[in-house]
């Protein structure tokens, strides 16, 4: 045991520096995720996703980092990731608005200005709707109209449309409206 770790002494070395590097690194993302879901009212559940993606980015370094480490060379962990890549852009070439739409996700995590609970309308020409943020998930947004009826909104189509507030909060509003019933 002890020829192996003077043999790889500075592999064991750089590889606890860069799982240092990434946690403080992880925890970096993490807080400010959390500042800014905080500080805008997001939605609890809105967080823990872009924590999943928080997560995700961070694996795929440490795989990226550790490879480096251990002796790979950089033009052969280049051809690798490349090549899974060009598959996998192959492969979801035929259904580009799924990451067009959770690309839309963490987007709308960041800079869209209206919460669940808020009343909107979506100025669509062909299909336009008024109705109430009911949740915002990382492919579609779900609204609610007043007739009662489920909207699935894909989240790439709402950044492309014109919105506009009706009322803030008003989820909120008609549920005191009906307990006051």
């Amino acid at each position: 045991m002890l020829e192996l770790f003077t043999k790889f002494q500075n592999e064991f070395i750089y590889t606890l520096a860069a799982f240092i590097f990434l946690i403080v690194f992880r925890f970096i993302l993490t807080t400010a995720a959390n500042k800014v879901g905080k500080r805008s009212n997001i939605n609890l559940t809105r967080v823990q996703l872009m924590m999943k993606y928080i997560n995700f980015l961070v694996f795929f370094l440490a795989i990226f980092v550790l490879l480096l480490v251990w002796g790979v060379q950089v033009r052969d962990v280049t051809l690798v990731f490349s090549s899974v890549f060009a598959v996998i852009g192959v492969g979801l070439f035929a259904v580009w608005s799924i990451l067009s739409n959770i690309t839309s996700g963490v987007i709308m995590f960041f800079s869209f200005p209206y919460k669940i609970g808020d009343e909107i309308k979506i100025h669509d020409k062909d299909f336009p709707v008024i109705a109430i943020i009911e949740d915002i998930k990382a492919f579609q947004i779900h609204l609610r109209t007043s007739d009662g009826e489920l909207i699935t909104y894909p989240n790439n189509l709402i950044l492309q449309k014109a919105v506009s507030l009706v009322k803030k909060d008003a989820f909120l509003v008609s549920d005191e409206g009906k307990d006051a019933l």
